[in-house]
Formats: C-alpha cells, structure tokens, sequence
C-alpha cells in the first residue's frame, strides 16, 4: 500500500499546488475542498467569473511556475477554530467547514507550501519541488457543494498526478485509447443498443445484435453453472413494499426505489429493486430439512433503481438493471464449498475473455455499525470465513472497510480490461442476516430448526454494465463466438445475389450467425461496410464461387485472404466459436 499512499499524498498535494495556482490567476475566487481521488484529484472552487477548459493551460502553466518555489515542503500549524474563522472571514464553505471541525472536536491545521496556506488535514508528499513534476489538468465539471444540488454550484477542476512521465505518458494514451473505444459511440455504431426520450433515461433498448450478444452472454453463465447444480427460478418485477421493509432495503435505499400505485388496491408497490428478497419466498415456501441443502436459485432478469438523471452513463449506469442472479441457500458447513465453486465460474468466465482478476474483501466499518444488519459478532464470523477462502484461493486481495453490502461481506473481483483498466463486476456475498429476518429454517439431523446461510453472487454482475465493459474490451471486434454477425457473404454482382442468399440460409440452418449484402454498392464499398462494423469474416462471392470453387474468406483486421471448401465453412466456423466459448 506503500506505492498507493504515496500516490495519494502526491494527488493531493497538487490540488493545493492547482488552488495555489487559481488564487494568483484569479484572485477573487473563493476555495473550498480538494481531496485525491481514483486516478487523479480535484479541487472545487466558485469563480467571480466563469472560466473555460481553454483556460487550464493557463493554470498549469502557473502551477509549473509556482512548484520552483515549493522546495521547502508542507510546514503546518495548529489554529483555533477562532483563527481560522479569521483567516476566512468571506469565505462561507470554508467557515461551514470550520464550524464542522470545530463541533466534531477535530484539531484544525494550515498547511503551507511556498506562500500558499489551506485549511487541510495533512496528507502531503515531503518533496514538493522535486516530486510533484509529472501533473496535467483534465477537465471542467459543475459540482454542488459538498454534492447537495440545494446547494451552490461550484466549478470541479479535474487533473491527474503521477510519480514519473513515463507512468503520466501511459495514463494519458490510455485516456486517448478509453475515448476510441467508448461503448456509447462503438455500440451506436455496430447497432447494438438505442435510447429514447419517448421511453426515459436510462433505459436501454436493445436491437437484434445487442440482444444476441445478451443472449450468448445469459447462455454462456448458465453453461459454466449447470454441472454445478444451479436451478432455473422465476420472480416477478414488481413487489408489495413489505417485502422490502421485512428485507432492510427500505430504510437503506428507499430513495432509489421506484414507487408504483394501483387505484384498485390501497397496498403499496414498488418495482423490485434486487432478486433477494423474493428469492427467500421461493426458500420459504416449503419446509426444508438439511438433506435438501444447498439449494441454488439462479435467473437473469431486470431489477429497478431510481438513479438521479445526471448520473446516467450509457450501459454503465443504468435505472433497468439485467442481473446474472443467484442465491444459494445452505448449511454453515457447505458455505466454503459453494463459494469456491462459485470462484471456479468465476474464473472460467473471465479466462474466457482474456480479462485477469484481483479481488477485494469488502468489509463492514465497526465506527459506523448503524449502516449494517446483524449482530458485530455474526460480521466477524463471515468476514473471517471469507478472507480465509481468500488465502485459499491464492488470488492477490485487499481488504476495504466500508465497502460490505448492508447485510453482510462480500469478496469483489477486479477485471481488468484490454487497455488495464479495472473493473468490479463479479462477487461473492456472506449473509447471515437476511434468513434471520424472513425467519428461514431447515430441520437439521437431530430435528431442531436451523437457519440457513445466504450466499448471494452474480458473474458478470449486470449484463448492461459487462456489455459497456465487453464492447470497450474489444475495441467492438467481438471473437467469433459472441460476435452477433459471424459472417457476412458480399454478392459481386445481380447475377450472384440468389445464391448469396441461398449460402446465407444454409449457414444460418447451420447455427452460424451470417448475413447478406446484396446490394448494389461495389465490392470495395462492401469489404469497407463490413469492416466499419467489425464482421469477423466476409465472403465476396462471385463467378468461381457460383461454379463451385472453394470460398475466399477475408477476416477482419486483415487483408489476407484464407481459402476453404463451402461445405467446411460452417463446420470451421462452429469448432472456432466452441474452442473460444470453452464450453
């Protein structure tokens, strides 16, 4: 953590470096936070006037001036809370700021640099003058103070440290590589997903294409999870609001639930906000003895979440929700086993794609034990069986406090993508609390009633989101496995559309995704066409494929050709698919 830490001091010693810069260049302005954050920091500030991106050329080129003078490091001092009021008399954020600190008891610091001084609570790197070389500005955003939009509107400066240019060099290209392959612009491209004002934000609409991708993703997960004896369950959207309330996510989350009403019922509904809860209906539906133990719940299907509109990303963040979801219910004894099955899944499926894992446990917070269910003694039991499977595992982790789900810990997978981005998509989750408040029981072999363990889990964690992080992975140029056109057979001429359409049938009555064009573009309009939208193979078929000569296959990213028979075209095409599925 050493690396990470020092990282951060780094960061945040050049969101002072950036405000130092701000207060000389505009001199009325008023400053309020300026924390590190992932990849980079910020600083917030309100500006008598407006400034533009055009502008942080400027700022950085005063920041650059201003660090030569920083060589004596971060000297702090201690005020009073009176002192600092002082200090910021015109200054409203920084004097809430104060009064804050001051109520909490907390000591209240300056730290300087240079003839620069902020209220900050430390956190610096020793070296300002010759560490803090290798910094860029990135970006602009409108930011409520302290994120309350009853608030303020403050300016967000955005920039990005690093401890050497080389490592500033490869964040930046891969910032450049990160906006080529956006999944917002590739998917409108390939056709894969749409959005409409008419249906609402954040609800994606999937088109044929996009839906095969879905489709091949839901299949491919039920594959990986049959041998080990998943089952297929059905729940529906929507829910009486008790469920939730009995379940804990009301009182958690009740602002991101949607609500629905019914003018023949006075019983309150909401769109369900996540599987769990009537999954353990499904559980308590019958009397269960151990002997039936595990049971294991599996369905891909939507949940709901009132997400703020500015929020909303694409597939990333999304208010319709596809979950690959799973609970599996069982003894205490069968929990190690079901997660390292669970783990295998896991590691098939990301092996697959090319995508290495790291993990994190998530752990509960003990300062704040109000944001959790239970008792501190079950957290500690299954946070203890979760790091042990961890170690077991031999799979690199971190353990984050504050990170649990409310119900209980959690192991988080870490994929990274092509270009060494990470993302957390697949986890494993403990639970103990959720079969206490639905009053779940098994009658265990001496007769006595038992509750179960809960382990919740989903591999890709939601199709929408993985799609976003699949399309950006692959540049668009999906494998021919779960591309949604494997093929796309070109006619050269009139004379040879009848028979590209009929080799297209025979294809498809193969099980090979393919397609036509059969247009009247010319060939090299046609080889284009199918390379713009990233057709893994296309066939420009003409005089010597209608006599029967052998196909000229050109694949995508390549300007070679490969010949094979028409007869050993599926059958090559099927075999490819099924060595990279791997299932």
């Amino acid at each position: 953590m050493r690396d990470q830490n020092h990282l951060d001091a780094l960061r945040h010693s050049a969101a002072h470096l950036l405000a130092a810069a701000v207060m000389e260049l505009y001199p009325g302005t008023k400053r309020t936070i300026g924390p590190s954050i992932e990849n980079g920091f910020y600083y917030d500030f309100e500006f008598a006037e407006p400034i533009a991106d055009a502008d942080l050329k400027k700022i950085e080129k005063q920041m650059k001036k201003i660090i030569h003078t920083w060589g004596e490091g971060f000297v702090h001092r201690e005020v009073t809370p009176d002192e600092a009021r002082r200090e910021y008399a015109d200054n409203p954020y920084k004097l809430e700021l104060i009064d804050q600190f001051a109520r909490e008891g907390q000591n209240l610091t300056f730290y300087k640099s240079g003839s620069y001084e902020d209220l900050c609570r430390g956190g610096h790197c020793e070296h300002p003058k010759e560490e803090l070389k290798y910094f860029k500005l990135m970006s602009l955003a409108g930011a409520y103070w302290r994120g309350d939009e009853k608030n303020a509107m403050l300016t967000r400066i955005y920039g990005t440290a690093f401890s050497t240019q080389a490592e500033l060099d490869a964040y930046l290209h891969m910032l450049e590589e990160a906006k080529k392959r956006d999944h917002r612009k590739l998917g409108k491209e390939l056709g894969l997903f749409a959005f409409s004002d008419l249906v609402g934000p954040g609800l994606p609409l999937f088109t044929p294409k996009g839906a095969t991708i879905r489709r091949l993703l839901e299949e491919y997960v039920w594959d990986l999870m049959r041998p080990f004896g998943y089952e297929r369950v059905d729940i529906p959207h929507m829910a009486k609001a008790d469920l939730y309330k009995t379940s804990g996510h009301w009182d958690k989350f009740t602002d991101d639930i949607f609500h629905v009403s019914s003018k023949k019922s006075d019983e309150q509904f909401v769109m369900k906000p996540m599987n769990c809860p009537h999954h353990t209906q499904i559980y308590a539906s019958e009397q269960r003895s151990y002997r039936d133990l595990p049971l294991r719940f599996s369905e891909v299907t939507k949940v709901y979440r009132d997400e703020n509109t500015g929020q909303l990303q694409g597939l990333s963040r999304v208010r319709s929700i596809t979950q690959d979801d799973a609970h599996v219910f069982c003894r205490i004894d069968q929990v190690k086993d079901e997660a390292r099955a669970i783990y295998q899944i896991v590691q098939a499926f990301y092996k697959t794609f090319n995508m290495p894992l790291d993990a994190r446990l998530s752990l509960s917070d003990p300062g704040q034990p109000d944001k959790y269910l239970g008792e501190r003694s079950v957290w500690e039991t299954s946070e203890g069986m979760l790091r042990e499977l961890l170690q077991e595992f031999g799979v690199a982790f971190e353990e984050v406090q504050g990170e649990a789900a409310f119900y209980g810990p959690k192991i988080d997978f870490v994929a990274k993508d092509a270009i060494g981005r990470p993302w957390q998509l697949a986890t494993i989750q403990l639970d103990f609390n959720l079969p206490e408040r639905f009053q779940l029981e098994y009658v265990d072999e001496h007769g006595e009633k038992v509750r179960p363990v809960m382990v919740h889990r989903a591999i890709s964690g939601s199709l929408e989101r993985f799609m976003g992080v699949l399309i950006e992975h692959y540049a668009g140029a999906f494998p021919l496995w779960i591309a949604p056109v494997q093929v796309r057979v070109a006619s050269v001429s009139e004379a040879h559309k009848d028979a590209v359409s009929q080799l297209v049938q025979d294809l498809k009555a193969a099980g090979v995704r393919a397609e036509a064009d059969v247009s009247d573009a010319t060939v090299g309009a046609k080889i284009r066409n199918a390379s713009k939208i990233k057709i893994p193979y296309t066939i420009i078929f003409g005089d010597k494929e209608l006599s029967g000569e052998p196909l000229k296959i050109r694949a995508f990213g390549s300007d070679d050709e490969q010949t094979i028979t028409q007869a050993d075209f599926a059958t090559h095409i099927l075999a490819t698919s099924t060595k990279q599925r791997g299932v």
